[in-house]
């Protein structure tokens, strides 16, 4: 501590000494001829302040000591810091909070590749806002770690698969609306999470907006919510929803089943993108029910494949 706290002059040095320059320590001492035998010749040597000329050397040596001190301490504390932090989660670190909000791992997305010539679903040369892209390719995929439903494997699929998600009562309206409309395809997908919930998107492409439009709204009934999905009570709108991620030129609903609900919980969406509407629906049976941040999650990435 003395180092680290000592002043620039040493008591025990005179101030006379403290302005001499150091002794060349290369220089051998005096030699005295032997055939002198004058005591006082030898005096000198016995007599001479031989500490004085080495004071300002072991000063330099201790302001060097005192420096390399001080950047070892430093040095110290900075290790120490790398360590604390590099010991520490990532959610424990400021800045760096990369907390698990129970959203899925989907890999990364790219829109599928367009046939020669075809143009974009909203560009102006595409009034119908038809997306010319192979539709399944426009299927969301599964996240990892889900186990891929065999019959829902992102192929097509028919009217009657896709009406099997609505209530008994609602099933036959639902398909006549679909056979009366310019329905072109269903493409789906359908996966289970290992927490139990399970997913399932459909696609379905029309002729053109027009068409797609006038089914979305036969889904209301021309009321404020639609026709509830099989195993929902009633659906209610999703208060956390909302809509600043989503695809552009898409309009999204989200809706989902309140408290207390049944054995299962049901979230479900819609996303109208031109001639195509999506249905994003998720379940889990139990109390829990469904978690909100992977629902919104799939509808997000969903409507930015078809915006």
């Amino acid at each position: 501590m003395t180092e680290q706290t000592g002043g620039t002059s040493d008591p025990a040095v005179p101030a006379a000494t403290a302005t001499l320059p150091p002794a060349p320590q290369e220089q051998n001492p005096p030699v005295v001829p032997a055939t002198d035998p004058a005591p006082e010749a030898v005096a000198p040597e016995a007599t001479a302040p031989e500490p004085a000329s080495p004071r300002p050397p072991n000063r330099a040596l201790r302001a060097v000591l005192r420096w390399t001190a001080a950047v070892l301490v430093m040095g110290g504390l900075g290790a120490g810091t790398v360590a604390g932090i590099t010991s520490m989660k990532r959610t424990d670190v400021p800045g760096l909070s990369t907390r698990d909000d129970g959203r899925w791992d989907y890999p990364a997305l790219s829109l599928p590749a367009l046939p020669a010539d075809a143009p974009r679903p909203y560009s102006d040369s595409n009034q119908a806002e038809v997306h010319h892209a192979d539709l399944r390719r426009l299927l969301l995929p599964a996240p990892a770690g889900a186990a891929v439903d065999k019959e829902l494997d992102g192929g097509w699929t028919d009217i009657a698969r896709y009406a099997a998600e609505y209530g008994k009562d609602d099933r036959a309206t639902v398909s006549q609306f679909l056979k009366d409309s310019a329905l072109r395809h269903i493409a789906a997908r359908g996966w289970t999470m290992p927490d139990g919930t399970s997913s399932r998107v459909y696609l379905l492409q029309f002729n053109s907006v027009a068409y797609s439009t006038a089914f979305h709204d036969a889904l209301f009934d021309n009321g404020s919510l639609p026709y509830p999905l099989a195993g929902e009570d009633e659906p209610v709108i999703d208060e956390d929803w909302t809509a600043d991620s989503a695809g552009e030129n898409t309009t999204v609903r989200a809706y989902s089943e309140a408290e207390p609900f049944g054995a299962e919980q049901v979230r479900h969406g819609y996303v109208l993108a031109g001639d195509t509407l999506a249905l994003v629906v998720n379940g889990r049976e139990g109390k829990a029910g469904t978690e909100t941040v992977p629902f919104h999650q799939t509808l997000v990435l969903q409507s930015q494949l078809l915006g």
